[in-house]
């Protein structure tokens, strides 16, 4: 018994490593010591600068005088780039240079929702770069909802002097079986999905990307604490209503790992010290059992709900697109004749505003992004029409003086040239063509 006792254990050292207190296979362990290691010297190298900057004030270095007035508010974000990079984050952030009434108008024209927009204002007032979160399931391709709106919303927010987080949910694309719940596979699909973002015009300035998995094992005792708390708080039927932020219905049968979901979910935006949930509609849920929790823990601070909107599907009756049928939706890397052909088979009546998903994509991808476009047509349908806003685009829709087949054939010229530099990324980057090819040979799984 003694002998297999040894046998048994030398196995386990073989298969596992402990690595700042946590268990991690061993094949895991080099690049995590790794990690730690580069943590630590940009622990140390900011602790240099702060002591060198305490030793120069103290030296006789005055500080410059406070700005007063309306220049106090635009001043604080410079000024808090100053401080954050003295106190040494792990990035340096870039001020907003923008006035703050605008940054509050950029802000709020992310959301469909917005809860509350007072609490929002004061927050971009007061604290310099308050922390945007959205986390992501690596799970498929990614379709324009994903890709375009997402780094439209991200570039307004960062604009207005946020900073923005994406976790990148491994752990949680294993629970909701994504790729089949295989962890290597959702990496690399996870891998991907940071390359579309970079190739889509994301500003990377104020954005980061942190993996669920790597940053909970960074403090577990933090971040679970916080799980079953938030889980003791609430019961199963509460519970149970969040489990629609997965794609499930509250009827649906849920394994164990699915219950355990939205508590994680919720954890994470105060793991994160998350000011703002930025994330879509389908996700107000878990956002507002995060304000609950404040309420029944006393916590001070209420993270801020930024709902943005869900784009529609293009069939008719889809009120957002699915990756599991590829005629509802855009994919990031699909060619300009595939864009093509799907925005012409794509339902929309002549005149009907309501359920018109290429009214819908017009609005939020075409005008989210310009002040102006122009659509289009052979001078004896009218000529080019350019228009200066939404409204009046859709106003010629509903009269009849805008047909649809001029209006999808520019939205599908447009669409076509903001995925254009991620289609030539993954035809001409080495590592990203490799990605590509292998995210689409997975079988997408539910």
């Amino acid at each position: 018994m003694a002998a297999m006792g040894v046998s048994f254990e030398a196995g386990l050292n073989k298969k596992f490593k402990v690595v700042d207190g946590v268990v991690v296979l061993a094949k895991d362990a080099k690049a995590r010591k790794a990690a730690a290691a580069k943590r630590a010297a940009g622990a140390a190298s900011a602790g240099a600068a702060a002591a060198a900057a305490s030793s120069a004030a103290g030296a006789g270095a005055s500080p410059a005088a406070a700005p007063k007035g309306k220049g106090a508010a635009a001043a604080a974000p410079a000024a808090a780039a100053a401080a954050a990079a003295s106190s040494g984050p792990a990035k340096a952030y870039v001020a907003s240079t923008l006035p703050l009434e605008e940054r509050i108008r950029a802000a709020l024209s992310v959301g469909e929702e917005c809860i509350q927009e007072e609490e929002l204002a004061a927050l971009l007032e007061k604290k310099p770069f308050p922390v945007c979160y959205d986390g992501f399931e690596p799970s498929g391709r990614m379709h324009i909802a994903q890709g375009i709106l997402k780094a439209i919303n991200v570039n307004k927010l960062t604009a207005a002097g946020c900073v923005f987080k994406f976790w990148v949910a491994d752990w949680f694309a294993m629970l909701n079986n994504k790729m089949g719940g295989d962890l290597k596979k959702i990496r690399v699909v996870g891998e991907y999905m940071v390359e579309v973002w970079k190739a889509a015009g994301m500003n990377m300035d104020n954005v980061e990307f942190l993996w669920a998995s790597d940053e909970i094992n960074a403090r577990p005792d933090e971040y679970w604490s916080l799980v079953m708390d938030i889980a003791r708080q609430n019961s199963l039927a509460r519970i149970k209503r969040c489990c629609t932020i997965m794609g499930r219905a509250e009827a649906d049968e849920l394994s164990a790992a699915q219950v355990l979901y939205p508590c994680m979910q919720c954890a994470d935006i105060f793991y994160l010290k998350a000011d703002i949930c930025q994330l879509g509609m389908d996700q107000r849920k878990v956002n507002m059992l995060a304000r609950e929790y404040c309420t029944a823990s006393k916590r001070k601070n209420k993270p801020v709900i930024l709902s943005h909107h869900m784009l529609m599907g293009l069939k008719e009756g889809q009120e957002k697109m699915s990756k599991s049928d590829p005629n509802s939706a855009i994919f990031m890397e699909d060619d300009a004749m595939t864009v093509r052909s799907k925005i012409k088979k794509a339902f929309c009546p002549i005149g009907v505003v309501d359920g018109n998903p290429v009214l819908d994509w017009t609005k939020h991808l075409v005008f989210g992004r310009e002040s102006s476009w122009t659509v289009e047509r052979a001078e004896k349908d009218g000529g080019p029409q350019t228009y200066a806003s939404y409204e009046a685009l859709e106003a010629d829709f509903v009269s009849g003086a805008l047909h649809p087949s001029d209006l999808k054939t520019s939205l599908a010229a447009t669409i076509n040239d903001l995925i254009e530099p991620v289609r030539k990324h993954f035809t001409s980057d080495p590592k990203a063509k490799a990605l590509l090819k292998r995210v689409k040979a997975f079988k997408v799984t539910r």
